[in-house]
């Protein structure tokens, strides 16, 4: 029987590997509508609220983290020094019916939550209209 090399590189190139190490991924985003606002929710667990920079510019409404790491282990023959550096940016264009002034962020359990009401005039407002 050949021996199969799959699993020996499929077991370090793995998460696992790099476990404890933060590598540059970009986070999943939900975005949800309701009848009066938006909601964008990005889960990053391991940062802290900190860690994010959240700018609107012309419409567009950018979230972005930096975050650097070193950690420096001494022994009495050696002495190992590791640094990482992880970062991302997600930009999403709000709508016209977004109320610009009005947008709140929260970071909590691993998910930034970013709520951004409707303007007054955009929100979903349902009445009966009598016939006559």
């Amino acid at each position: 029987m050949v021996p199969s090399f799959g699993g020996v590189f499929d077991s370090i190139f793995t998460d696992s590997f790099f476990s404890g190490r933060d590598m540059a991924l970009v986070p999943a985003v939900n975005i949800c509508e309701t009848a009066d606002h938006f909601q964008v929710e990005l889960a990053a667990p391991g940062l802290a609220k900190e860690d994010f920079r959240i700018n609107l510019e012309r419409r567009m409404l950018t979230i972005s983290v930096q975050k650097e790491q070193s950690n420096e282990e001494q022994d009495r023959h050696f002495t190992r020094k590791e640094f990482s550096y992880s970062s991302f940016s997600r930009s999403f264009t709000l709508p016209d019916s977004a109320d610009e002034n009005a947008i709140q962020a929260k970071y909590e359990d691993g998910v930034l939550r970013v709520e951004i009401p409707k303007k007054e005039e955009a929100k979903n407002v349902t009445r009966q209209i009598s016939i006559s």
